[in-house]
């Protein structure tokens, strides 16, 4: 079946998160916590410096309810359950339809850091890729150096595939290397990563 007319949930909840696909009107208070969290975000979000406007950030929202809609992309939003305020973005990206392959990327507003709802949303995800998706690998990339990103694959159970070095231009250009974990559907149906 062609990934267009695949059909599964828009949102999902976990213990404290409401997660959905992003919809016209998200773009304010997106912008808001880019502008709140912009020190922890620049070093490794291109879109962080310079800030896009709130009308930049609303038409990159509703440009990514599209390429979810042609399931090009999987962006996501995340949200406190309790009172739908807005905590970060994920999403599954670099997707293989073939071989059920998802990057998992995310970031969290600077007010809702510390907290674990990264980890939490990150174990949504898979098990919303295992149960709708059909994945097969999900895998989290992220600059080495970026030790909050690094620990949240960890703790999420991910097992550090590699770091490859030099591979891609940092935020300012210069060349970074980029750590890959990985989680994989094994054979008795559980997701881990193969032993030797």
């Amino acid at each position: 079946m062609k990934p267009v007319l695949l059909n599964f949930p828009h949102a999902f909840e976990t213990e404290r998160l409401y997660i959905r696909c992003p919809q016209p009107g998200d773009g304010a208070e997106i912008n808001a916590a880019m502008v709140e969290s912009q020190a922890d975000l620049k070093p490794w979000m291109p879109f962080a410096d310079p800030l896009p406007s709130v009308e930049d950030t609303e038409e990159h929202v509703r440009r990514s309810q599209v390429r979810f809609l042609l399931r090009e992309d999987l962006p996501m939003q995340m949200y406190l359950r309790e009172n739908r305020q807005f905590v970060g973005n994920t999403g599954f990206h670099r997707i293989n339809w073939d071989i059920g392959r998802f990057e998992i990327g995310y970031w969290v507003r600077t007010s809702e850091t510390g907290k674990g709802f990264m980890t939490e949303a990150v174990a949504g995800m898979v098990a919303f890729a295992a149960e709708h998706l059909q994945a097969q690998r999900i895998e989290i990339r992220c600059d080495p150096r970026n030790i909050r990103s690094s620990r949240v694959a960890e703790r999420a159970g991910f097992h550090l595939e590699g770091i490859l070095l030099r591979d891609d231009p940092d935020v300012s250009g210069q060349p970074s290397s980029t750590a890959i974990y990985a989680k994989l559907l094994l054979d008795d149906g559980t997701w881990g990563y193969p032993q030797n």
